[in-house]
């Protein structure tokens, strides 16, 4: 899968300990426009997507986060592997000198049902809502809006891979 682009802090001891959280996220789009979760609270949106377990591949962490987190049922015959962004900076854990993740991008299809979300606490608390955005408009938000405690590298990796998916022509 290609590299993206790389987020690389450099604020961490690189002879440290890596604390590993790679995920998968969904890239859907319809009629010119794309599924993004939009985060009520603090006014992001993001891919739907999240952490691979230690027991799951790619795909499956990919088809299990956007049912979670979208509602969305993913059509597995349609997944194709988009790129890439790889993500190093200075670990939060105790214990761990550095945080790494690998955040594999998928495009993929869904079926045209919605199944009911199963949102994590947080998830909940920020009021995860599925929209079919225009990708201008989800980067505005990420750009201009006020995101609160929210990881600001997170919130510009999703504007910058909204980007890329613009310049390569996938909305008109």
């Amino acid at each position: 899968m290609r590299l993206l682009f790389e987020i690389d802090k450099k604020n961490y001891d690189d002879n440290g300990k890596a604390f590993k959280r790679p995920s998968a996220r969904a890239i859907i789009i319809k009629d010119n426009k794309i599924y993004m979760v939009h985060s009520l609270v603090y006014d992001y949106y993001k891919f739907p997507g999240g952490g691979i377990e230690s027991n799951e591949s790619n795909i499956d962490a990919l088809i299990r986060e956007t049912a979670e987190e979208a509602g969305l049922v993913v059509i597995k015959d349609s997944i194709r592997e988009y790129g890439y962004v790889h993500r190093i900076q200075k670990a939060k854990d105790p214990g761990y000198s550095m945080f790494i993740q690998d955040n594999f991008y998928y495009l993929c299809d869904v079926e045209d049902r919605k199944i009911n979300q199963n949102l994590d606490d947080y998830e909940d608390f920020e009021k995860f809502t599925l929209e079919l955005v225009e990708p201008k408009i989800a980067i505005n938000a990420n750009r201009n809006s006020n995101h609160g405690p929210k990881n600001l590298d997170m919130i510009e990796r999703e504007a910058k891979v909204l980007e890329i998916l613009i310049s390569e022509g996938y909305f008109n």
